[in-house]
């Protein structure tokens, strides 16, 4: 019985390589992809600058979004977007939640785990939190060097 496998993807290259990674592992196994996009700008406030400034992270993740999603389409892997109002941890941690997903994969860029517990980064936080698997994938250094 296929399975759910959800991506948090925010266009970067670490996630690049994460989509590479997810779309081949929906594919060997014959899983629903789904694709989240974090839309809750960084710093919470109220006000018209708040507004615009979620409006330019949504119109940002329609096009992230939509790239990734034809890229997993041209693989052969059933896909969706999800544009999700939430600070990224939490989004991926909700959708892994409403699709009961059999996983999580995330992109890293090989911060050091000094680096990553201080400034709170995503796959840091979803490896202590989440209740299901979580797999961190590296940036393709091979494919960044152009090798």
């Amino acid at each position: 019985m296929a399975g759910t496998i959800v991506l948090g993807f925010d266009g970067s290259e670490c996630s690049g390589s994460a989509l590479d990674t997810a779309i081949d592992l929906a594919g060997r196994f014959g899983d629903r992809l789904v694709i989240v996009f974090a839309v809750e700008p960084p710093v919470r406030s109220v006000g018209e600058e708040f507004r615009e400034y979620e409006k330019a992270l949504e119109e940002v993740g329609q096009h992230v979004a939509a790239t990734a999603l034809a890229r997993a389409k041209t693989a052969g892997v059933e896909a969706e977007a999800a544009l999700v109002p939430e600070r990224p941890a939490q989004a991926i941690l909700d959708v892994a939640k409403q699709h009961d997903a059999h996983m999580i994969v995330i992109g890293t860029h090989s911060e050091s785990p000094l680096r990553g517990a201080i400034l709170g980064s995503v796959p840091h936080k979803l490896l202590h939190v989440a209740d299901r698997p979580v797999v961190v994938v590296p940036i393709d250094m091979e494919a960044r060097r152009g090798s």
